[in-house]
């Protein structure tokens, strides 16, 4: 590792969003990583002072490690920007688009990435009608890591009409986007700069994938690489790639799929690119990385040094 050019890198992580508790871990992740490696690192959990304690650390290099907002969907991009400050992953422009579900459909599904249809529908309205025939999902908009998303079944697991009463995203959120459901497997696939690392089949123990079965150990079982045809994994990979590309994300993203294994590579579908994935022992990325024989603080030293590129090019 002596070839490294040794940096001062500031880790930006926790915040207040829903995934803080998943982002401080990310980011003592990667501040280990980071001095294993030799760097100066100083680690910073994000409070509303953050603009001041960027400009009294005066860093070489931000390591975004937050999840969720504002440091996944370009507010944190913009104040860095404005600062002047070089950090890692996608800019602006592209966390905007990318935490913003319907606006991800029209950046990608014009442009030929198969992604389930829906609508945004407003909370109260599910207490009339359903928004779409049963078995849908509804999501938040803008939020990450299967916060506030509920499966609504044909046998009326929340009412028939939804109740009021129910705990569901209907509580804390006034709009929800609605898609149909898609029966099969879960998908996903990393993208470190120009390579998809794989793909990994994620099986719940008990129900789907939630937010406690990505983060707590031992719910969900990792199959990397999945047990798939061929024809599916090279299609995660070429969709994932071309998401990364269309979306103009920078570093590591994860694209997540959703399989229906009854009708081939018909029945696959991209519900969404984060561009901030976890940096966890669980997390996707790292796991997908260790596959093709990356180490952890290879796969963070892979991700500063695209960041480090970007910035000469950009200063000229």
């Amino acid at each position: 590792m002596s070839d490294i050019q040794t940096l001062h890198i500031a880790v930006l992580m926790g915040g207040w969003s829903a995934e803080r508790s998943v982002s401080l871990q990310s980011g003592a992740g990667v501040a280990d990583a980071l001095e294993s490696l030799g760097h100066r690192v100083t680690r910073i959990d994000m409070d509303r002072d953050v603009a001041a304690r960027l400009a009294d650390t005066k860093p070489d290099l931000v390591f975004n490690a937050l999840h969720g907002t504002p440091g996944e969907d370009g507010s944190v991009q913009g104040l860095m920007d404005l600062m002047g400050v070089a950090y890692t992953h996608s800019g602006l422009a592209t966390s905007v688009i990318a935490i913003d579900k319907v606006l991800t459909k029209q950046a990608l599904v014009p442009n030929g990435v198969p992604m389930p249809g829906g609508r945004i529908v407003k909370s109260a309205d599910l207490f009339e009608r359903d928004p779409l025939p049963r078995p849908y999902v509804l999501k938040p908009v803008n939020e990450g890591s299967s916060v506030g998303v509920a499966i609504v079944t044909a046998d009326g697991n929340y009412g028939d009409p939804i109740a009021p009463d129910a705990t569901g995203p209907w509580q804390e959120f006034e709009e929800l986007l609605a898609e149909p459901y898609i029966r099969g497997r879960e998908l996903t696939t990393s993208v470190l700069g120009n390579r998809a690392l794989g793909v990994t089949e994620l099986i719940p123990k008990n129900g789907w994938y939630d937010f406690d079965a990505k983060y707590t150990d031992g719910l969900t079982e990792h199959v990397c690489p999945a047990r798939i045809p061929d024809e599916i994994a090279d299609a995660c990979k070429a969709l994932a790639l071309e998401a990364h590309r269309l979306l103009g994300c920078k570093g590591a993203s994860r694209s997540d799929f959703r399989w229906d294994d009854e009708r081939g590579v018909d029945g696959l579908f991209l519900l969404e690119v984060n561009t901030q994935p976890g940096m966890t022992p669980l997390s996707l990325v790292p796991e997908q990385a260790r596959h093709i024989g990356m180490s952890y603080p290879q796969l963070v030293q892979a991700i500063v040094d695209e960041a480090m590129a970007d910035r000469k090019a950009i200063s000229g």
